[in-house]
This record gives C-alpha cells, structure tokens and sequence, in this order.
C-alpha cells in the first residue's frame, strides 16, 4: 500500500475500476478529467466529490513517477491528503483497442445523425463521441 506520510506532501492516489485496482500510489499532483472540465488537485486541496467525464488521468511525481491512464465515467473524491478514483471505465493506453474505439465513433456518429429532435438521443450520442475520441486520444498521443 503507498501511503503518504503526515504531511509528506505527497497524495495517496487510488484509481479503481468495478473489476480491478490499476493503481495505488503517491503523486505530487493529479489532473483529472470531470464533467465540468479538467481539475488538478494539489496536496492539502480543500475536499471535492465530483462526477468523472472521459479522459485522462495524469499523475506527477512521487512514487507514480509521470503516468497517465484513460478514465470514463465514475466519481473522484478529493481530500487534503488522498485522491480517490472510481472509474467505471479505466485502462492504461496500452490497453486500448483503437479498433474498436474507431467504431464507438463512428456508432456515435451515427445515433448522433438518426437522434432526430430527441434531447436525449442527442446527449447519449454525444457521450458515446467524446468517450470514443478521448479513448482515441489517449492510445495514441505521446506518453509522459
């Protein structure tokens, strides 16, 4: 278990998915991405519950080292001294299939065609877009 001493200045990050724990470590600092936008917290951040967008998880420094993993969907709780990701997608980019990342997209795109005046359909296409591009991006863009 990496935890982080009393006011080490590190935090103790988990990232969890329903079938795995893919990380547990310390880091410097983290960003992540949330509906609202990307955040980064800090050690002593002051405490957040937010809901997880898709994107990427970045960590700095401590014993992560630099790391990034694609996330979709979850929660974050944010502490002072601990980072807690409930994801309910999360994959190194290694592990993804940009294959069939490319036909979430284009399913998206399609649905986001067919939705016609429903809200709804619009919405969930457009979810299924973003996390298709974002898994995208993630596979393929530089490593730390």
């Amino acid at each position: 278990m990496a935890e982080a001493g009393a006011n080490s200045g590190l935090l103790t990050v988990r990232l969890v998915s329903p079938d795995r724990m893919l990380l547990e470590a310390t880091a410097d600092a983290v960003e992540l991405p949330s509906t609202s936008g990307y955040l980064e917290t800090l050690y002593g951040a002051a405490p957040l519950l937010a809901e997880l967008g898709a994107g990427e998880v970045r960590l700095h420094g401590g014993t992560s080292g630099e790391q990034k993993f694609f996330v979709a969907w979850g929660f974050v709780e944010v502490l002072p001294e601990r980072v807690t990701i409930l994801a309910e997608i999360a994959l190194r980019p290694e592990e993804i299939d940009k294959a069939a990342a490319a036909k979430e997209l284009e399913a998206g795109e399609k649905m986001w065609n067919e939705a016609g005046d429903d809200a709804a359909k619009y919405d969930y296409a457009n979810a299924t877009m973003r996390e298709a591009e974002e898994k995208l991006a993630s596979a393929e863009g530089p490593s730390l």
